[in-house]
């Protein structure tokens, strides 16, 4: 294996935002190369995930969610996939191995090897690990239970989560699979490249109408199923749409994370709870992952078969390099892509 260079980049909190971050924010810094305590394992960094999350961190952060608040100084986290340079005997990863772990936005990282999870060859393309598929494949199959011919809403059918998530509802049996997206073009690439039925769009600039009154076009019978990953005015517009007996899992909250006026850790959505028990719709947070780092989980097998069929497609981008990161989570705010967003080192 290389000898890690006798400095490394990591990306780092210049200062906190008053608003939406940006790359005036972020300062790239170069740092020894972290040196491995007992247990850890000294990895190689080669891709990391850009989440529009952070936005939260950096707002302060949310009690009880499992990810600190970020300060000045500290460095950005992420999912990342990287290669083993080493690692204790006994521990499990070797040299030369991919690991998946979540120290990300830096080129190299000492990570306990007990957080380091192993990345084989099961999905055809090891970046796929770091978008959302287990997230959208979870959320459907656990939480909202999809059934054949369920009409099914996705909000933010563009982000990582929605990307996956509109496809896996039709290879589960979805009769009728529908989303939102902030614009007419992306619209017309959720159905042309996703198999969607039928985009709305929030972005009352285009002309296109209330959300309420575009889903009920869309949808003139209900929905049975929600994947929320925007709340606000779409998860409002989702409650007046629901069937009886409609069954919601909110994952997201892209609308109050990344509301210009807001801090970025609330997601304040008015909804009226009279059609919440008349139309008996459970609704749940999504339940989060049931992978414990240890053997392959479910999800795997049957999304790499998809994946490897061509059924099933990763939409992402891939930015070049550490020093693109700032400006691709700027990006990744201003909804400029679709699919999820990493950075290629």
């Amino acid at each position: 294996m290389p000898t890690p260079p006798e400095s490394v980049r990591e990306i780092r909190v210049a200062a906190l935002p008053d608003g939406l971050p940006r790359p005036e924010h972020f300062t790239i810094a170069r740092t020894p190369p972290p040196v491995p305590g007992d247990g850890d394992v000294l990895v190689r960094n080669r891709f990391f995930h850009v989440f529009p999350a952070l936005r939260t961190l950096l707002g302060g952060g949310v009690p009880g969610a499992p990810f600190p608040p970020l300060r000045p100084g500290d460095v950005l986290f992420g999912a990342a996939i990287g290669e083993v340079v080493s690692a204790p005997p006994g521990t499990g990863p070797r040299p030369g191995d991919l690991v998946r772990h979540f120290l990300g936005w830096r080129e190299y990282a000492a990570v306990p090897a007990a957080q380091c999870t192993p990345v084989d060859d099961a999905l055809p393309d090891p970046v796929v690990h770091l978008g959302s598929a287990a997230i959208a494949y979870t959320a459907l199959t656990r939480d909202a239970r999809v059934r054949p011919g369920d009409t099914v809403f996705v909000t933010g059918g563009a982000g990582g989560v929605g990307s996956m998530a509109g496809q896996i509802a039709r290879l589960l049996g979805a009769g009728r699979v529908l989303g939102s997206t902030g614009s007419p073009a992306k619209a017309q690439r959720l159905v042309a490249e996703l198999g969607y039925d039928a985009a709305v769009i929030r972005d009352a600039g285009a002309g296109a109408g209330p959300i309420a009154e575009q889903l009920a076009e869309a949808a003139p019978d209900g929905i049975d199923v929600l994947v929320d990953n925007v709340g606000g005015e779409q998860l409002q517009a989702a409650v007046g749409a629901a069937r009886t007996g409609a069954r919601f899992v909110l994952v997201g909250t892209l609308a109050g994370q990344l509301a210009p006026g807001l801090p970025g850790t609330t997601g304040p959505a008015e909804i009226d709870t009279f059609q919440l028990i008349t139309r008996r719709i459970a609704m749940r947070g999504f339940g989060g992952l049931d992978d414990d780092g240890q053997g392959r989980p479910g999800w795997v097998e049957r999304v790499g078969g998809w994946l490897r069929s061509g059924e099933l497609t990763f939409p992402h981008v891939r930015f070049a390099g550490i020093e693109s990161a700032p400006r691709a989570l700027q990006e990744v705010i201003d909804g400029r892509h679709l699919g999820a967003v990493v950075v290629e080192l």
